[in-house]
C-alpha cells in the first residue's frame, strides 16, 4: 500500500512544481518517498532513545528549518493525505521499536507532503526545462536526498 494514490501524487506535483508524472514513473517517486519517510522515523527512534523514551516524539524526528518552511508550502497546496494509508505503508515496513506518540502519527501527512513537494521541486531544478520527467531524473533526485537526507 503506497503512502499516497497515484491521481493524488499527479495533482500535488503539478501544483507544486509543474510537473506531469505517468503512472510509470508514480512508483518510483512514492518509493522514494517511503524510504524517506522511513528513514525520518528510524532516526527518530534512535533520538528517542538517547532520550531514553520508548515513544518517537516528533521533537526526535529530525525535520530541519527548511523541512519546516517545505511542510508549511505543502499547506498552501490545500490537498489532504490520508493519515491511514501512511499507517498502513508503515505496517508493511520492519517494525520500528518504538511506537509514534499520537501528535506524531497526526503529522505523517504532512511530512509525507513535504517530501513529495521537495522531490517535485529536486526534479524540477535537476531538469529545469521539463514538464515530464524522465527516469534518470527521478534517479538523480533519489540520489540528492539520499546523500542529503
Amino acid at each position: 500500500m503506497p503512502v499516497v494514490g497515484a491521481k493524488k501524487l499527479e495533482i500535488i506535483l503539478r501544483k507544486a512544481a509543474s510537473l506531469d508524472i505517468d503512472h510509470s514513473k508514480a512508483k518510483s517517486i512514492t518509493d522514494i518517498v517511503e524510504q524517506k519517510l522511513y528513514d525520518l522515523l528510524l532516526i527518530g527512534e534512535r533520538n528517542a532513545n538517547f532520550n531514553s523514551r520508548e515513544v518517537i516524539w516528533e521533537a526526535d524526528v529530525p525535520l530541519t528549518k527548511g523541512f519546516l518552511e517545505t511542510i508549511q508550502k505543502f499547506k498552501k497546496l490545500e490537498e489532504e493525505i490520508e493519515a491511514q494509508d501512511i499507517l498502513n505503508f508503515l505496517a508493511t515496513m520492519p517494525p520500528l521499536k518504538y511506537p509514534l506518540e499520537i501528535e506524531l502519527e497526526n503529522k505523517l501527512p504532512e511530512i509525507v507532503g513535504a517530501l513529495l513537494f521537495i522531490v517535485a521541486n529536486l526534479i524540477k531544478e535537476i531538469s529545469p526545462g521539463t514538464r515530464k520527467p524522465s527516469e534518470e531524473d527521478i534517479e538523480k533526485a533519489r540520489h540528492i536526498l539520499n546523500l542529503t537526507m
